[in-house]
């Protein structure tokens, strides 16, 4: 293991995960903690190590990132904490942002004074299916006026901003019928409807709009939405991969604990072969999604068609991860289902896995799709 490895190893061990209850329960005492562990990752030179060295990151590439990203991801909030979170975010908004956008939102971001979050799902409308999408931006003497509702957008209640994918177009190629503009969350027209447990976690937040943007507020052409989310899709996934697959660790690692450490009916559960099968089948698992996810790592690092590769890594490591963290509450018993074990967290991870970023059935048919297209 590098320096690096272990260094980042030791402050997801010994300062995020025990502050896991505090970070969970939100409100300002999660707030002042999470700022605590983001100065200490600045002290400590691990701040934001994937963005790139001239947004004030460690500037390392994807494949240089991926393996620490997996020790990151160990806890939901590691890349939080340790600023790697704002990846896709600051991306998106140096590719394709205007210099007022960059001055007002991306800037004071990457210096840790207004969070981002992302608005593209609504009630009602299939998240996989952007043709549903019924939130408009439509054109005004000064700009454009969004009006509609979005669901799921994350952090919305302390973020800064919100990147809102929009309709801008009734008819035309249905994929130039999309736009992204940046909205500020203190603007009047801005309304956060409820929050929205997730089994039985926040964080999440419908939101109503109503507000007036100027065009400066566009991220790149009318039209261009749905090819840079597109953009954001495929790199975000990919780091959800990478991410599950250390919290699947974090409970591999768990079950052969509790299996070398419990005794019952006369020895470990280690000795009970049927457990052995438990242990075969997680490391197995995990071992593949490993492989299916540094090959889409790969494929993006090399500008090949992702589709595939993205979408084959993202069902089998959430379902690894599912699977693992299963396990292991089943080793662990009646105190698995409980809060004295990280395990019911993961578990609602691991659940939300396999819908989040496009639910399992949609990747698997898109996948198979293309690969029976390239056989002729």
């Amino acid at each position: 293991m590098s320096d690096l490895s272990a260094r980042i190893a030791s402050f997801i061990t010994e300062q995020v995960i025990p502050h896991e209850p505090a970070l969970l329960a939100a409100g300002p005492d999660g707030a002042a903690v999470l700022s605590a562990l983001q100065d200490a990752a600045r002290d400590a030179d691990l701040w934001a190590l994937p963005l790139p060295t001239h947004l004030g990151g460690g500037g390392l590439d994807l494949t240089e990132y991926a393996p620490l990203a997996e020790m990151e991801g160990r806890s939901d909030f590691g890349p939080t904490a340790l600023g790697s979170d704002l990846l896709l975010d600051a991306t998106m908004l140096d590719r394709h942002a205007t210099e007022t956008i960059r001055e007002r939102y991306l800037l004071p971001m990457l210096a840790g004074r207004g969070g981002p979050s992302f608005a593209m799902t609504e009630p009602g409308a299939p998240g996989s299916d952007p043709a549903a999408l019924t939130t408009t931006a439509t054109r005004t003497g000064e700009g454009w006026r969004i009006t509609g509702r979005k669901w799921f957008t994350s952090r919305a209640a302390s973020a800064a901003f919100t990147t809102v994918v929009c309709r801008t177009a009734t008819s035309g190629d249905p994929r130039r019928a999309f736009s992204l503009f940046v909205v500020p969350t203190d603007a009047p027209g801005y309304r956060i409807r409820r929050e929205i447990p997730v089994l039985g976690a926040g964080g999440q937040y419908e939101i109503a709009l109503d507000i007036p943007v100027a065009d400066d507020h566009l991220l790149g052409a009318p039209g261009e939405g749905l090819r840079i989310v597109g953009e954001r899709l495929a790199v975000g996934r990919t780091l959800r991969c990478l991410r599950w697959l250390g919290q699947a660790h974090r409970a591999y690692a768990l079950m052969l604990s509790r299996m070398t450490d419990r005794h019952t009916h006369g020895g470990p559960l280690a000795d009970k072969q049927l457990l052995h099968a438990y242990v075969f089948d997680s490391h197995a698992e995990i071992a593949a999604a490993r492989a299916l996810t540094h090959a889409a790592v790969a494929a993006l690092v090399d500008g090949r068609d992702t589709r595939v590769a993205v979408g084959t890594a993202k069902v089998v490591t959430a379902r690894a991860l599912h699977a693992v963290v299963d396990r292991a509450i089943q080793v662990y018993g009646a105190e698995g289902l409980t809060d004295d074990t990280p395990l019911p967290m993961l578990a609602r991870t691991a659940r939300t896995a396999r819908i989040l970023d496009g639910p399992d059935e949609l990747h698997i048919t898109t996948v198979a799709r293309r690969l029976l297209a390239e056989r002729h």
